[in-house]
């Protein structure tokens, strides 16, 4: 009798530090909340089941499971990322952010993953020129908050004096949509989303018109030292993968 309830405490004893072990592992485990434009495919996106996918969003997932944490993705208006990445509201930015001088002041980055070209799309009947698409009595759409936006303000409306008329956007599908149905003459984005655009709508890229190329980054905030070591670190041994081609190939991207 006397070894039945011994036996007893020693398994309740043993049920106990058990779930006191689970319990320290799970307050242990960092859950990181990466902010993510829910309309920037292939880059980022929420699906038809509203799930967040996109090539940014496969990478994160394969970072985080390598390096033993979670990640929630997070889809933010972009004109407010930034604030609200220095605001704490989310830990990163893995979804297609260029990487600007302006922004560098702000938030660190990754080292770059990505090259980018900025272009004009217009409806596929369409016989504009970028030259002549930006020309005065026309209007051209573009995300707010995007580098396209304030490079088309700073170079072509101020320094160069053009006299088209930009029409701001809460999202480059916003804007593709206005394309199509004539309140715009054209929308300037990044070539990937414009590339995935023309795949599934009836438009066209007109071409580039003067911005230079860019590079994509994941932005953490300044004092978020290890975060970047690990990002950086999860985005090298994945380059060096078959799984980068994978993921290349499965959103289209070349």
């Amino acid at each position: 009798m006397k070894k039945s309830v011994l036996c007893c405490l020693v398994l309740l004893l043993s049920v106990l530090l058990g779930m006191g072990a689970a319990s320290k592992s799970m307050a242990q485990e960092k859950v990181y909340i990466n902010g993510i434009d829910a309309n920037f495919p292939p880059f980022a996106f929420v699906d038809k089941e509203g799930k967040p996918d996109g090539f940014d969003v496969a990478i994160v997932d394969l970072i985080a499971k390598e390096k033993g944490f979670k990640v929630k993705h997070q889809p933010m208006d972009w004109d407010t990322i930034i604030p609200s990445l220095n605001a704490k509201k989310i830990d990163f930015v893995a979804s297609g952010m260029s990487i600007t001088d302006a922004r560098k002041k702000e938030v660190n980055f990754t080292d770059p993953y990505w090259t980018v070209a900025q272009v004009l799309i217009a409806k596929k009947d369409s016989n504009l020129t970028p030259e002549a698409a930006m020309s005065e009595g026309r209007k051209v759409g573009v995300q707010r908050g995007t580098s396209e936006a304030k490079w088309i303000e700073e170079n072509l409306i101020k320094k160069a004096g053009k006299k088209f008329e930009v029409v701001y956007y809460d999202s480059a599908p916003l804007a593709v949509e206005d394309v199509l149905n004539g309140r715009i003459v054209a929308a300037a984005m990044d070539d990937a989303p414009a590339k995935d655009a023309a795949d599934k709508k009836a438009v066209k890229i007109l071409g580039t018109f003067g911005m230079p190329e860019e590079t994509f980054g994941y932005a953490v905030r300044k004092a978020d030292t290890d975060l970047l070591k690990m990002l950086n670190e999860g985005l090298k041994s994945l380059e060096k993968s078959p799984k980068w081609e994978e993921l290349k190939a499965k959103y289209g991207l070349k």
